[in-house]
């Protein structure tokens, strides 16, 4: 078949019929979450129909499943920032002496912190929220994203290095 094959409807609805399920089952395994499975199972083919043209026939299935860890991923990396965040702000609440000041910069360092980790790049982001959020290994991360473990200690520590310089500037304005 020809690479724009994927964006004839007929083709589309074969891919859609051949990996949907399989790729509900995987993200149901990964969120625990039938809705939400089949919520980001549809938009996961949502973005394979919006770039049907860029994607080979052949490498439909990695790429849906790919944008399905993706979302998976990013989803996940929310919902740990809003629990830390809640946990935090019902132990600040559950103190008794409460310091305005105190909850503004330790607001204002997260939300800087979320944008030099969103401003990382792509690949060096997912490494380094696979091994600190996800608490995955090196080499899990390895096998789950195709790169060799060298790789995966190479975007880590180049991440670290990247984001203790971006907290070390944001001390040193603070002060």
């Amino acid at each position: 078949m020809s690479k724009d094959s994927v964006c004839e409807e007929r083709v589309f609805q074969a891919v859609h019929e051949q990996h949907a399920t399989s790729l509900r089952n995987f993200l149901y395994y990964k969120f625990g979450n039938l809705e939400k499975a089949r919520d980001f199972a549809q938009e996961a083919f949502i973005r394979l129909w919006n770039n049907c043209s860029k994607v080979p026939f052949e490498k439909t299935r990695s790429y849906l499943f790919t944008i399905g860890n993706r979302l998976f991923l990013d989803d996940t990396d929310h919902q740990k920032v809003v629990l830390k965040f809640e946990k935090r702000q019902n132990l600040t609440e559950s103190q008794s002496t409460t310091n305005p000041e105190h909850l503004y910069r330790e607001e204002e360092f997260k939300e800087r912190l979320e944008a030099a980790i969103s401003a990382l790049p792509e690949k060096q982001r997912e490494v380094f929220l696979l091994s600190r959020i996800d608490k995955l290994k090196n080499k899990e991360i390895a096998e789950t994203l195709d790169i060799s473990i060298k790789t995966v200690e190479k975007h880590i520590a180049t991440s670290l290095k990247t984001l203790r310089e971006k907290l070390d500037e944001l001390s040193n304005l603070n002060l």
